[in-house]
């Protein structure tokens, strides 16, 4: 069972070749197994998870079944479930328990999902590799003799559905936390248009470029879960009204006479990127010609200097919204002296290095010596990058390009600060944006690991995102089943 695909899952339990029980036993038993080689989950919820699976059955058994019932998800541990720990992976919230449930956990509930638990993820999903999780980082099931990243900050997410141990996974994208983890272990991660899927009940990093999306092994899963996710929520003022409908198999976009011009852009043709990823992009661009499309170059002329903006932007959102974790009302409380004292001591003891430099450098773009020159720079930037990506698309339809330079590294590459932001390159323009985005496989290098590119699409164009990435994941037609924890096994 655990080599079904959702959808392929999804249709044997309405046949009833499986039930609920049986497929969420399947997937708890790969936690137990491999569970603690893989460090990808926080919180697991076994008992919840077999209630939930029981009461999927039953409800089948009425002819109540709902969109996604019986199918085992992880929920990233920036959503807020109630009763069931909620960490951010931070120790200022290592025993926070919420009396609430996020939109996007609801959502879940009411499609019948079984939670087999809260994963793992960098610390307030502030980091590349998820190390900087106050729990240890989850490991990449690619070679897991290498220990390789499984990417930052949903690291946990892409470990669990990549090893097998969920079948779909909830994942944050900020500047590209859903699509870096996924491309380097194999998988598909979509990042939707910002506004699609509700942000209530997340936990807060940088509010104007945090996006909710799926993290499955296909795109048709993707789309399915994606489904689930979208839709307006009230109590998420960025909420948008445009919904996303998807209940059947993709529908291809190319082919049988039908015309698609797609974009590369420009300023990404020079970026070094390796020989593998130079040459499965080549060849998976080569397919898509021989489908009909139009490959026209396009420029997005500010696009090399997202990622400074976004680093200026992000940790000065983050520094507001991490400025509740003060030791009062919830979480971690070291006492001292007096109130003043106890924020200090609090916040020093509950922070990682990262959150702190990211929190230090938000704080002092935001003060008054410094708006002017960074803070509203960045956002000028910000703005030069939308409007020039709107330009690109009078041009074509779609975009597409690499969602990383490469494979996954180890866990213990010394890199410095700054060399993990750079591993974002290619993914926070989108986020700055506010444009959909989905890495799907596109090749295997030579030394048998996964790459990853995008599909890029106008707002709300999220679709047809997924239509042409279905096409690439046909041409490239890469088994995502890790080879060191063989699927089924």
């Amino acid at each position: 069972m655990i080599n079904l695909t959702l959808t392929e899952s999804l249709q044997k339990l309405n046949n009833r070749e499986i039930s609920a029980v049986e497929l969420t036993r399947a997937y708890l038993d790969r936690i137990e197994k491999y569970g603690a080689d893989l460090n990808c989950y926080i919180t697991t919820t076994p008992e919840r998870a077999m209630a939930d699976a029981a009461a999927s059955d039953a409800r089948r058994a009425a002819g109540e079944t709902l969109a996604l019932d019986g199918i085992p998800i992880a929920m990233k541990d920036l959503f807020a479930t109630r009763g069931i720990r909620t960490t951010a992976a931070s120790r200022i919230l290592e025993n926070f328990v919420p009396e609430y449930e996020s939109t996007i956990s609801q959502k879940f509930i009411d499609a019948g999902t079984t939670l087999l638990g809260k994963a793992n993820l960098d610390e307030f999903a502030m980091g590349t590799f998820s190390k900087t999780s106050f729990f240890g980082a989850p490991v990449n099931p690619w070679q897991l003799e290498k220990r390789l990243t499984a990417g930052g900050s949903s690291g946990g997410s892409t470990s669990a559905v990549a090893g097998g141990l969920a079948l779909a996974a909830t994942g944050t994208d900020t500047g590209g936390s859903i699509r870096f983890p996924a491309s380097i272990t194999g998988l598909v991660g979509v990042k939707p248009t910002y506004g699609l899927c509700s942000r209530w009940g997340c936990i807060a990093f940088a509010s104007s470029l945090d996006t909710p999306g799926p993290i499955t092994r296909t795109v048709d899963d993707a789309a399915l879960v994606l489904s689930v996710m979208a839709g307006h929520d009230p109590k998420d003022s960025t909420s948008c009204e445009s919904n996303f409908t998807c209940n059947e198999p993709l529908s291809p976009i190319l082919g049988n006479g039908k015309k698609l011009r797609i974009g590369i852009i420009r300023e990404f043709l020079n970026v070094e990127v390796s020989p593998d990823m130079k040459s499965a992009f080549e060849k998976r661009i080569a397919d898509l010609k021989s489908m009909g499309a139009e490959i026209v170059e396009v420029s997005i002329p500010n696009i090399l200097d997202a990622l400074a903006a976004y680093h200026i932007i992000a940790p000065a959102e983050a520094s507001s919204n991490l400025a509740r974790y003060d030791g009062m009302r919830y979480g971690l409380r070291v006492e001292g002296k007096d109130i003043y004292d106890t924020y200090k001591k609090t916040r020093a003891a509950g922070f990682g290095d990262e959150v702190k430099r990211r929190v230090i450098v938000g704080t002092a773009v935001l003060s008054s010596e410094s708006y002017d020159v960074y803070f509203m720079q960045a956002a000028r930037v910000r703005r030069m990058i939308a409007d020039s990506f709107n330009s690109a698309f009078e041009q074509c339809d779609l975009i597409v390009c690499p969602s990383g330079a490469g494979t996954a590294m180890p866990l213990d590459s010394d890199l410095t600060p700054l060399e993990y932001y750079a591993l974002d390159l290619f993914t926070v323009a989108m986020n700055l944006a506010g444009i959909p985005a989905c890495t799907v496989p596109c090749g295997l290098a030579q030394n048998g690991l996964p790459l990853g590119m995008q599909v890029v699409g106008k707002r709300f164009d999220d679709m047809r995102v997924l239509q042409l990435a279905k096409h690439i994941e046909t041409a490239a037609a890469v088994d995502n089943r890790p080879t060191t924890i063989i699927m089924g096994k």
